[in-house]
C-alpha cells in the first residue's frame, strides 16, 4: 500500500516539476473590463451565477502545481507562515509545494507563488462581481436581493483577507519598500462591479480606512438583505451570522474593539451551530469535515475537480489519515503541531487529543484513526502529528469519498475568542470572565486564566484561539495584527526541516504579501508601491 501510493504521488510531482518553473509563465485578466464583458455576455441566471461562487472558492488554479487548490490552499499557506503548523516525515524533501512559504523562499514579485495568491483572489472577485453587477437593487426581487447579499458577503470575505495579507506593517527587517516609499497601512486596489477600464489601469492601493469603509458598506447592505436568500446551499453561502461574523473580523482588524465584541456576540446569537463537543471533534468519521458543524463552508463533492484529482485538495494536504494524500503515509509528509505549543496545552483540555501525543504519554492511548486494509495508520505517524481533520466518512483509502469534505471558512468558536479578546482590550475583568466561561464550559473544566496584565490576558486568549483554529488559516492575522513573534528554532524543536527554523522579533517580514509584477505592469498606480521582498531575510536557527 505504502509503496504504491508513494510511486503515484512522486510521479505526479515529477510531472509538475517538468511543466513548471519558479517564474511567471502566464497572466490572467484582472481588470473590470473582463468583469463587465463576462456579466454582459453571460446567459446564466442569477441563481447559477451565485452558485459559481462556492465552486470558484475550491477550484483548482493549476493542475500542475498541486498546492494551488483555491481558497482552502490559502488557509494552508497562512498556517505555514506561522510558528504553529509544521511538516515532518521521511518524505519531507518532496514537500516543495508549500515549503516555499514555510522556508520564506521565492516570495518576490516575479514568482509563481506570488502570482497564485494575487490572481486567484482577483479572479475570485471577478466571479463575485458578476453576481453583484447582475442584480439591480432598484428592480430586484427579494430572492435576487438575497443573492446579491450573498455575493457581497463573499466579496467582503475576499477583501478582508487580502487587505490583511497585503497591508504593509513595519517589522524588524523593513520600514519602507525598496524605493523608500511610505507604504505603511496600504492594502490592495479596490475592484468592484462598477470599476471602469480606465480606473483599473490607474488603481492605487487603498489605505486601511478607505478599504475598511468599502468593506463595511458591502456588509451593511448584505446584512439588510441576507435573510431574503432562498437557501444557503448547505452552508456554502453566508447567512446572517456569517455577515455579522465578517463584521467582527473587520472591526478586529482596525482595532475597534467595542464593535468587534458587539458583532461577535451578535454572530454567536444568530448562528445555527454550537461549539464542537469532544465527541464530535474527535469523531473518526466527522471530525472537522462536515459543513453542518461550521457557520460557513467550502464543500468539496465527489464531482469537484479538486476531489477527482485525487491529491490536489484540502484533505490531501491537511489530513495525516489518508493513504492517498500528501500528508498521509503515501508520501510521509505529515502535518504536525509545534512541540512547544502542544506542551502548553493542558492535559485536561480535550483539544490536546487532536494531535498524537508522544510515545509513553497517557494521552497517546486515546488516539484513534480510520481503519485501513491490513495496517494501522498510527504505526506511521510521528509525535505531534495532527488528528484533527478526518477524511470524509472516515474513509482513508478512497479519495472519491475521503477527499469530499467541507472546509471551515468560519466557525462559531472564532466568535467567542474575538469577543473575549476584544473585551480584554477594553476591560480586563470582562475579558477574563469570557475566556474562563468559554473554556470551562466547552474545552477544559479545570481551566483558570491566571493573567494579571492586559498584555498577558490578550496573549493567553489568542493562544487558546490558535489552538482552537489550528489548521484553519486564521492565526496568521492575529500574529500580524498584534506584532507577535514566530519562534520555530529552539532546543528540542520538532521543526524537522532546518530551513524552516526561522525566528523573528515581532511580526515576520513575510506577513506582508508581495504583489505580482504583472499587476504593476498594467496598473501604473502600483509602480514603486510594492511591499519589500522578504525572501531569505531570516537565517535558520542552528543548534
Amino acid at each position: 500500500m505504502k509503496k504504491i501510493n508513494k510511486l503515484f504521488l512522486f510521479a505526479s510531482m515529477a510531472a509538475g516539476v517538468a511543466t513548471l518553473t519558479g517564474c511567471i509563465e502566464e497572466t490572467f485578466p484582472l481588470s473590470s473590463t473582463a468583469t463587465e464583458e463576462q456579466v454582459q455576455t453571460s446567459p446564466a441566471a442569477t441563481e447559477a451565477l451565485v452558485m459559481g461562487m462556492p465552486a470558484k472558492s475550491i477550484s483548482l488554479w493549476s493542475e500542475d502545481w498541486h498546492s494551488f487548490f483555491g481558497y482552502p490552499a490559502h488557509m494552508v499557506i497562512r498556517d505555514y507562515l506561522t510558528g504553529d503548523y509544521c511538516q515532518n516525515g521521511d518524505g519531507i524533501g518532496y514537500g516543495w509545494h508549500f515549503y516555499y512559504w514555510s522556508q520564506n523562499k521565492q516570495m518576490d514579485e516575479n514568482k509563481l507563488k506570488t502570482q497564485f495568491t494575487w490572481n486567484f483572489h482577483y479572479g475570485f472577485l471577478l466571479s463575485i462581481n458578476q453576481v453583484v453587477g447582475a442584480v439591480d437593487p432598484a428592480n430586484a426581487t427579494d430572492a435576487q436581493l438575497g443573492y446579491r447579499a450573498a455575493a457581497l458577503g463573499y466579496r467582503a470575505l475576499v477583501y478582508i483577507d487580502m487587505a490583511r495579507m497585503y497591508e504593509f506593517l513595519p517589522n524588524e527587517k523593513f520600514k519602507t519598500n525598496a524605493e523608500g516609499a511610505d507604504i505603511e497601512g496600504l492594502t490592495v486596489p479596490w475592484v468592484s462591479d462598477k470599476t471602469t477600464p480606465a480606473e483599473a489601469a490607474n488603481n492605487p492601493r487603498l489605505p486601511r480606512q478607505e478599504m475598511f469603509n468599502n468593506i463595511l458598506a458591502d456588509l451593511d447592505e448584505a446584512e439588510q438583505n441576507i435573510d431574503k436568500l432562498p437557501s444557503t446551499q448547505g452552508g456554502t453561502l453566508p447567512d446572517k451570522s456569517c455577515i455579522l461574523g465578517l463584521k467582527a473580523r473587520l472591526y478586529m482588524w482596525v482595532e475597534d474593539y467595542a464593535n468587534a465584541e458587539k458583532y461577535a456576540r451578535l454572530a454567536i446569537s444568530a448562528a445555527s451551530v454550537k461549539p464542537y463537543t469532544e465527541a464530535r471533534a474527535l469523531s473518526v468519521t466527522n471530525g472537522y469535515n462536515t459543513a453542518s458543524d461550521f457557520m460557513w463552508a467550502g464543500q468539496q463533492t465527489p464531482e469537484s475537480r479538486s476531489v477527482t484529482s485525487g491529491i490536489i485538495n484540502f484533505i490531501s494536504w491537511v489530513s495525516n489519515q489518508t493513504t492517498f494524500g500528501y500528508s498521509g503515509p503515501g508520501a510521509d509528509m505529515y502535518v504536525c503541531i509545534d512541540k512547544k505549543m502542544y506542551e502548553r496545552i493542558s492535559d485536561t483540555d480535550w483539544r490536546k487529543k487532536q494531535w498524537l501525543a508522544p510515545a509513553g504519554s497517557a494521552l497517546r492511548e486515546t488516539a484513534t484513526t480510520p481503519a485501513i486494509s491490513g495496517d494501522d495508520l498510527l504505526n506511521y505517524l510521528p509525535d505531534y502529528a495532527s488528528l484533527k481533520f478526518r477524511p470524509g466518512e472516515g474513509n482513508a483509502e478512497d479519495y472519491k469519498t475521503g477527499a469530499a469534505t467541507a472546509v471551515p471558512y468560519m466557525r462559531v468558536e472564532e466568535m467567542y475568542f474575538i469577543e473575549a479578546e476584544a473585551a480584554a482590550h477594553q476591560d480586563m475583568d470582562r475579558g477574563k470572565n469570557l475566556i474562563n466561561k468559554f473554556m470551562k464550559e466547552n474545552r477544559d473544566p479545570n481551566y483558570n486564566c491566571k493573567a494579571t496584565t492586559t498584555e498577558d490576558l490578550v496573549e493567553e486568549i489568542v493562544f487558546q484561539k490558535r489552538v482552537e483554529l489550528w489548521g484553519e488559516g486564521q492565526t496568521f492575522f492575529d500574529i500580524k495584527r498584534l506584532n507577535m513573534s514566530v519562534t520555530r528554532g529552539y532546543e528540542g524543536t520538532n521543526w524537522q526541516d532546518i530551513q524552516t527554523r526561522l525566528n523573528t522579533n515581532g511580526r515576520p517580514a513575510w506577513t506582508n504579501f508581495v504583489m505580482v509584477i504583472t499587476e504593476s505592469n498594467n496598473n501604473k498606480a502600483l509602480k514603486g508601491m510594492n511591499n519589500p521582498d522578504p525572501t531569505d531575510s531570516y537565517k535558520p536557527w542552528a543548534e
